[in-house]
């Protein structure tokens, strides 16, 4: 049966790859941070939790420290890349539509095929494994095709995560941060403080706490899942839901998409934010500035929304 640990190990490996491409060229400090990356994919499993928080804060340091450059090395010329486009035109872009069909085939059909009465592909982890094999599939259909340098793949890949550079990993580290708030009880002291300090004694100043507050926390953990289980055991659940009757379901719902709201609005979130400004040269904030004014026109509907139907559907049954 194909399990997580494959996937994790096909991603460890590309991640050495980039490391060994970076030292190549000299630039040993982006080869040190991405062999770190690869170390969490490849040893992540079996080393223990201080080991790999050790990782983690080298990460965190390397990230910070200023040290990782870009780094550009031509796989082809450019004339040859012009011509290959026209020649081919929008087929390009055949190939990466492989990666989402192979995932929802994986997660709908090939979970389903078995071997002697296994699963082919573990069913809990269906879909990023799917995702993995998309990549892989993806990756020899391109290289069948294009017939590329032997390295191409590799560099261009490299030479994209280093434009990126350590904004590539930052929402799943804010993803695991979601976690380890909710498990430290930071949910039970901003319920604590809420209720100190805002009378909430009516159901719209739930409501509207829960939304806001949903905003605000995506906006400094920079991702709405890893705000979502600090503000739903805080507010969503003890007062929203259980205090005032609200369904779980609409809540939640809501809720992400006010969060999303603040995910608008934050350098935090950086693959929707930092990285689409670094990938076009543009300042570093013009997303963010760009998309304010509709977040927060967004986060007042949500919260009108939620207030109409939260309780609306629930005394109904629905």
């Amino acid at each position: 049966m194909i399990t997580l640990e494959y996937a994790y190990a096909f991603a460890g490996l590309v991640f050495a790859a980039y490391a060994a491409l970076r030292v190549r060229d000299g630039r040993i400090w982006n080869g040190v941070f991405w062999a770190l990356v690869a170390a969490m994919f490849l040893l992540g499993s079996h080393v223990s939790d201080r080991a790999n928080g050790v990782i983690a804060l080298a990460l965190l340091l390397l990230g910070g420290s200023g040290l990782l450059a870009r780094g550009h090395r031509d796989t082809t010329d450019r004339a040859s890349r012009v011509a290959s486009a026209g020649r081919r035109g929008n087929a390009l872009f055949l190939p990466a539509l492989i990666v989402p069909a192979t995932a929802v085939a994986g997660t709908l059909i090939a979970k389903e095929i078995t071997v002697s009465g296994q699963p082919i592909i573990d069913p809990k982890q269906a879909t990023v494994i799917s995702l993995a094999i998309g990549v892989a599939i993806a990756w020899a259909a391109t290289a069948i095709w294009l017939r590329p340098p032997v390295l191409a793949p590799l560099e261009e890949g490299r030479r994209l995560m280093d434009t990126v550079s350590w904004a590539a990993i930052l929402p799943q580290t804010l993803a695991a941060l979601g976690a380890v708030f909710a498990l430290a009880g930071v949910g039970r002291a901003v319920s604590t403080l809420a209720t100190d300090t805002i009378p909430l004694t009516q159901p719209v100043v739930a409501v509207a706490v829960y939304c806001v507050g949903m905003a605000l926390f995506t906006i400094i953990m920079g991702n709405a899942f890893a705000a979502f289980p600090v503000m739903t055991a805080a507010i969503g659940l003890p007062l929203v839901v259980h205090k005032f009757g609200g369904s779980p379901a609409i809540m939640s719902a809501i809720g992400m998409l006010s969060g999303f709201c603040g995910t608008l609005m934050t350098p935090m979130a950086a693959n929707f934010n930092i990285v689409p400004a670094a990938l076009l040269d543009l300042d570093r904030n013009a997303v963010i500035r760009a998309q304010i004014p509709t977040a927060l026109l967004l986060l007042l509907a949500n919260t009108f929304l939620m207030y109409v139907l939260v309780f609306r559907f629930n005394a109904h049954g629905s």
